[in-house]
């Protein structure tokens, strides 16, 4: 069987995206007869249904959610070929794919990529950027070499480097009376509008948040899901909403009726790690691995000889 050409990859990941024949023929700069035409193409090759599909309704079967997760994988390592060569063309003699999500704190992303390795001084990081359920996946499945990652389960596959722990922190209406605590627990927010980053984007945080919080026989009032922290001070001042985020996101959208609190919760902290395959056999990445664990201990410890002498 031949193998289906990357335009038609192409057309199915963006119809899969979007379950929408107009809106995913749009994102690709095509007509959408042109694009219903390149899926019944690829379904013909196949010889498989890829799409359930109505006048009203696109769905994936069994079969193109499986066909479609392995369509992404393909591409980016097709992209990550051209990339590389490219780039050696161009006299880099490594490329190091590294993940992370836009919600990664700036300082780490910076801290990361200011790492060197002296046994590859052309190395060139090419950034790529998903949530970090994602962007775990992507590594396990070989498709990147490292990711920053955040608030993901254990998994044996992977072998994982802590880069930070910190708090969730609450953002808030500037007048609302919580504002008023140092910090919050969890039963401070019974009862109240909650602004989750949603399920989709990373279930692990989001099912572990209300867990916790049940087990404490606490509940919000209402759960409101964003994709993003540009979507959040709308919801705050709109619904009197509190917001669970990292300090690196409430920090972005801290404004004059807008201000943040941190959630003192051991159950419920923001863990970011560098990950890598557990399995991996790469000089370049173990070496990387090993720079970066050196270059945050020296930060730890220089934070520590400027920090003030009491007593």
């Amino acid at each position: 069987m031949a193998l289906p050409e990357i335009r038609l990859l192409q057309a199915a990941i963006a119809v899969a995206r979007e379950l929408n024949f107009s809106r995913a023929a749009e994102s690709l700069h095509i007509g959408q007869s042109t694009l219903s035409k390149q899926i019944y193409e690829l379904e013909s090759q196949l010889g498989l249904k890829l799409f359930e599909r109505n006048h009203q309704t696109v769905e994936l079967t069994d079969a193109g959610r499986a066909f479609v997760e392995e369509a992404r994988e393909a591409l980016l390592h097709t992209e990550r070929a051209v990339i590389a060569a490219k780039a050696v063309f161009n006299g880099a003699d490594q490329i190091l794919n590294l993940g992370k999500s836009a919600h990664t704190d700036p300082f780490l992303v910076s801290t990361v990529l200011s790492v060197r390795l002296p046994l590859f001084p052309s190395l060139r990081i090419k950034q790529w950027s998903n949530y970090s359920n994602e962007l775990a996946r992507q590594v396990i499945a070989g498709a990147l070499d490292l990711a920053m990652t955040t608030g993901i389960p254990e998994n044996p596959k992977l072998s994982l480097l802590q880069l930070a722990d910190n708090p969730f922190y609450l953002a808030m209406p500037e007048d609302d009376q919580l504002a008023d605590q140092r910090e919050l627990v969890l039963e401070q927010l019974h009862d109240r509008i909650w602004i989750l980053l949603s399920q989709q984007a990373n279930p692990f945080l989001y099912d572990k948040i209300l867990h916790v919080a049940s087990e404490r026989n606490v509940y919000p009032r209402d759960v409101l899901q964003v994709m993003s922290s540009e979507e959040v001070p709308e919801l705050i001042l709109e619904h009197r909403g509190l917001a669970f985020m990292s300090r690196a996101d409430a920090w972005r959208i801290a404004r004059d009726e807008i201000t943040m609190r941190p959630l003192s919760e051991p159950e419920l902290r923001l863990i970011t790690n560098l990950a890598m395959r557990a399995d991996s056999k790469s000089r370049l990445i173990k070496e990387f691995i090993r720079a970066t664990s050196r270059k945050l201990n020296s930060l730890a410890q220089k934070q520590q000889r400027q920090l003030p002498l009491t007593g």
